[in-house]
């Protein structure tokens, strides 16, 4: 079962696409018309001047597609039910660490697009970010297991154009880094809902030493220099791979 079967409800209200990191796809997107969207949840960063279609293996996810939204279908990305170079490009946000066989899956995607493979992505190895230092360390453990690593994706796929995303003060979008310079969200159990790594770990421990140290003032203090900052560059990447027809790595 999908893990958005478990926990994905009311997942598509705090799960709303940032204007800012959506310009940034779209531009890594490209002039591809017709789009594949792997692992399209609800539809959040689906372009609305292309023509989509929707892939994800969640029943409850696919019920929370808006009305208008492109058309879905219920498949994993490990085996796309569509023809070889059927679409222009080929996205995924924010969802091949849950893939049970991501090579497969980006295997699958450049198989299906003709031009080019757009991926939103987050490189464990290149990120410091003081939720997962100071409080939950084993969300840091997780990701350096479940987030395909850059190097294994340049090693399988060929290089790549990388593009950091930096993540504004004010996100709308509630996935995990999005509350960086607001940390009394993540004590709200509503909102830890959409950010699928605490489902994984017992969190409680790290809940109480936060909540203590925006008590007490010790978070402040410890990141009065963030507090400034109107982005952060926690370590989200956009991939973007401009395919070859020759290549036989698409195969």
């Amino acid at each position: 079962m999908a893990i958005y079967d478990q926990i994905g409800e009311g997942y598509a209200r705090r799960r709303r696409p940032d204007a800012r990191i959506a310009s940034a796809i779209l531009a890594a997107l490209g002039d591809a018309r017709s789009v594949i969207n792997v692992g399209a949840g609800a539809g959040s960063y689906e372009p609305a001047d292309r023509t989509v279609q929707a892939v994800e293996p969640s029943v409850l996810m696919i019920s929370q597609r808006p009305e208008g939204a492109a058309p879905c279908v219920c498949a994993s990305a490990e085996s796309l039910p569509f023809e070889t170079s059927a679409f222009d490009a080929a996205m995924a946000v924010l969802t091949i660490h849950h893939w049970p066989d991501w090579r497969a899956g980006l295997r699958e995607m450049r198989r299906v697009a003709r031009r080019r493979v757009v991926l939103l992505t987050f490189d464990a190895e290149a990120s410091d970010f003081w939720l997962t230092r100071d409080y939950f360390p084993g969300l840091s453990e997780l990701d350096r297991v479940i987030m395909p690593k850059l190097k294994e994706m340049t090693a399988e796929f060929g290089a790549f154009h990388t593009i950091p995303v930096y993540v504004p003060h004010d996100c709308v979008d509630g996935f995990l880094g999005a509350y960086w310079r607001r940390p009394e969200i993540y004590l709200d159990p509503v909102a830890r809902r959409s950010m699928s790594s605490f489902a994984r770990i017992d969190a409680e421990d790290g809940l109480r030493r936060l909540a203590r140290d925006l008590d007490n003032g010790a978070w402040r203090e410890r990141n009065a220099d963030m507090i400034a900052l109107d982005t952060l560059d926690i370590g989200y990447r956009l991939l973007r791979w401009e395919l070859d027809a020759s290549d036989t790595r698409r195969a």
